[in-house]
């Protein structure tokens, strides 16, 4: 194995966490707000779609990226809908979610299988990407990888210094302490649902505008899951998210070039390994000293006496 095959990993390691990271932002924010939202593959698939037909009718990629965030942020309105105002069962609801995302996806999707769309390449940063072993890794990626870089310290910023992002926090800690403040729980919830969705959506919307350039059924292939896995893992952080996903999207790269190189192992073990890497991740997230630090309230409903 030469340089160039592992400056070709680590970028397509980067590229292939970079989806992952989307919803695992999109999560953090919904969860910290102590909702549990387990519907992100759901919600990852419909952004794929959304974001793919947009782009393909309208020839501007930027567009249906966006509208993939946007139709993300509609589907988990249905969650929000359940849980905070029919006071329904968040996990039920989210795995509802999942079910009702991924196989309208693919019911709508199935005539455009193999069909491409306009997207996303890479486009090198001058200077950056000459940097030897830095520059070919991150600064020769596609714009929407560059975004992903901004977005863990604007989150850690907007949940830890801002008004916004405290108040948001302390109703995902105690609710009925927020309320006493004079805070507004379920207006705050479904802030986290909306603006979580449409992470999640985008990192949907990235799979079939950058990462595939196309459509096919089953476009997600678990990250959603994995997303909520990196949330403990990443103990409800946004700069530690990043150390998640590249992990695992390494693990996904890596898998994927031992396939292309021919070797004797079986393809459906090496297809495991990503979720046999979430389950060891889990475990070892779950024996730690931190295991404490999700919100209190996470996946309890709210209910106002008043």
């Amino acid at each position: 194995m030469t340089a160039d095959f592992f400056l070709s990993l680590l970028a397509a390691t980067v590229q292939s966490g970079t989806p992952i990271l989307f919803a695992t932002l999109g999560e953090i924010i919904t969860e910290r707000s102590g909702v549990l939202n387990l519907g992100v593959e759901g919600i990852m698939m419909i952004g794929a779609l959304a974001g793919f037909l947009v782009a393909r009718e309208t020839g501007q990629p930027a567009t249906g990226f966006f509208i993939g965030g946007v139709c993300g942020a509609l589907l988990a309105s249905i969650h929000g809908g359940i849980c905070l105002g029919l006071q329904g069962n968040q996990v039920v609801s989210g795995l509802a979610l999942t079910i009702l995302g991924f196989s309208l996806a693919e019911y709508l999707g199935t005539p455009f299988i193999g069909q491409t769309a306009p997207g996303f390449f890479a486009v090198p940063v001058p200077l950056l990407s000459r940097i030897p072993w830095v520059g070919p890794v991150f600064f020769r990626q596609d714009l929407l990888v560059y975004l992903s870089y901004l977005l863990p310290p604007i989150l850690w910023w907007l949940l830890s210094h801002t008004s916004w992002g405290l108040s948001l926090r302390a109703v995902g800690e105690n609710p009925d302490a927020a309320k006493a403040a004079g805070l507004s729980v379920a207006g705050y919830r479904w802030a986290g649902i909306g603006l979580g969705g449409f992470f999640v959506g985008l990192g949907g919307a990235y799979l079939s505008l950058a990462y595939t350039h196309l459509w096919t059924n089953n476009l997600s292939a678990g990250r959603g899951w994995i997303a909520v896995a990196l949330v403990i893992f990443a103990f409800w952080r946004p700069m530690r998210a990043v150390a998640g996903a590249y992990l695992f999207g390494g693990v996904m790269a890596f898998q994927l070039r031992l396939q292309a190189m021919g070797t004797n192992l079986p393809s459906s073990l090496l297809l495991m390994l990503p979720y046999v890497l979430t389950v060891l991740v889990l475990v070892l997230s779950m024996r730690g000293k931190k295991r404490g630090e999700a919100p209190a309230a996470l996946g309890i409903n709210f209910e106002p006496l008043d």
